[in-house]
């Protein structure tokens, strides 16, 4: 299978462990010239860069946290000059100060080569068309992806996000092979293209969607695939890492997420007590930069679930280790009537009922001081709530409140679906 770096994507394990002990020991020496960072280590208990001689001496750093980004809001974390810095991307603030991350132009050729590797595995190639639909702005995605196709000396069709109809149009027009997009757009995307006249529906050309920022189960991946005529990919990175893709995708094998360990450490820990897992447990992924230079990570809690799935080669021929899809995070997990669940498993029981289509809503209310949840629907004609509300009890172990809506009347986005609304 096509690799755009075969050399960095099939090292060896003790190649792969001889990169991060360099990389973790400059990254280390780097951030210690930061005040805000040495501060933070010392509390941590670590008394210089030199505590750490061997991969093994990586649990005894302290773990960071989006809250450090957030007190260090805008530029405290900074490792290099100002006039060293050549871009910024950073977080929605709606829940609080916004987590920045600045880049050097090694940084950037660090996203760039990351990217390239995830189009690649996509099975894109040079002067393939690429529409990127994520929005060009001060989220990370639009740029990111702009900044690996480059690399990658794709075809760039920079749409950014909204206006559907336009979308569809240059799908066609510029017969793109593959597209970039939030998950929860592509049945926006569907809706239009199917009330188009017959003869117009489809998009020929289109070979590949690639999805990140939420997760989605097999059920949508499958409907997406069935529907457009394409092939899913997961990709994975977040504005802390540096951004979209940083931090891997799945190949054609569909096995698992490709992590990039020439570029960071992965670490999957227990959320409550932070102590380090065996393989194949669930837990918070935690990742260790190991080439960033204006803002490395160090044990950063992503608050992402998942688990290593294997650190064998791939069938694929890649040997970096390989993460299951990203299943929920810590934080928003729903805890209703003494039963915890995730919205993604909303998502996976929904799916599972035939009839019911993409669109859905999780409403939280507390009424005299219990959680009461409400999950709307839309659904096709003969889908009943009460088949709903039975398949829901007999997922999640409670019985919600609904309804079912016709298709197309519940709220779209263009971008991120908000699944749930939080009523006081």
């Amino acid at each position: 299978m096509a690799m755009w770096n075969r050399e960095k994507e099939t090292l060896s394990r003790d190649e792969y462990s001889a990169i991060q002990l360099e990389g973790l020991k400059k990254s280390l020496r780097r951030v210690w010239g930061n005040e805000f960072y040495r501060e933070r280590l010392a509390r941590g208990g670590v008394t210089s860069p030199e505590d750490v001689k061997s991969l093994d001496d990586l649990s005894k750093l302290p773990f960071f946290t989006k809250e450090d980004f957030r007190n260090a809001y805008p530029l405290k974390m900074n490792c290099v000059s100002r006039s060293d810095l050549m871009e910024m991307h950073m977080s929605s603030g709606s829940t609080g100060t916004p987590v920045v991350m600045a880049y050097t132009h090694g940084d950037l050729l660090q996203w760039a080569e990351c990217m390239a590797r995830c189009f690649a595995m996509a099975g894109l190639e040079a002067g393939d068309p690429l529409q990127i639909m994520p929005t060009f702005g001060l989220f990370n995605g639009g740029f990111g992806c702009y900044h690996g196709a480059r690399k990658a000396r794709l075809f760039t069709v920079p749409a950014s996000s909204g206006n559907t109809e336009r979308q569809i149009k240059l799908l066609k027009d510029f017969r793109v092979k593959g597209f970039v997009s939030v998950v929860s757009y592509v049945p926006r995307l569907i809706e239009k293209l199917d009330a188009l006249p017959e003869g117009e529906r489809d998009l020929p050309f289109l070979k590949v969607g690639i999805f990140g920022s939420e997760t989605f189960s097999d059920e949508t991946r499958r409907r997406i695939e069935s529907r457009l005529g394409i092939e899913c990919f997961d990709i994975y990175g977040m504005t802390e890492t540096g951004g979209i893709g940083t931090t891997g995708q799945d190949c054609k094998a569909h096995c698992g997420l490709h992590v990039w360990e020439d570029q960071y450490i992965t670490e999957i820990i227990d959320p409550e007590t932070g102590e380090v897992l065996p393989d194949g447990e669930y837990g918070e992924i935690v990742f260790t930069s190991l080439n960033r230079e204006a803002m490395p990570i160090i044990r950063y809690r992503t608050h992402d679930i998942t688990r290593i799935i294997s650190r064998e080669k791939c069938a694929c021929g890649r040997t970096s280790l390989r993460i299951d899809r990203i299943t929920g995070r810590t934080d928003d997990m729903l805890i209703v009537k003494g039963v915890n669940f995730y919205p993604r498993q909303v998502e996976q029981a929904l799916k599972e009922i035939p009839g019911v289509a993409d669109e859905f809503q999780i409403i939280l209310e507390e009424v005299d001081g219990v959680t009461d949840v409400t999950i709307n629907v839309e659904a096709a004609g003969g889908v009943t709530g009460y088949q709903v509300a039975k398949h829901l009890r007999e997922r999640l172990g409670f019985l919600p409140k609904g309804d079912v809506f016709p298709i197309g009347s519940l709220p779209r986005t263009e971008g991120k679906a908000k699944r749930v609304i939080r009523r006081v």
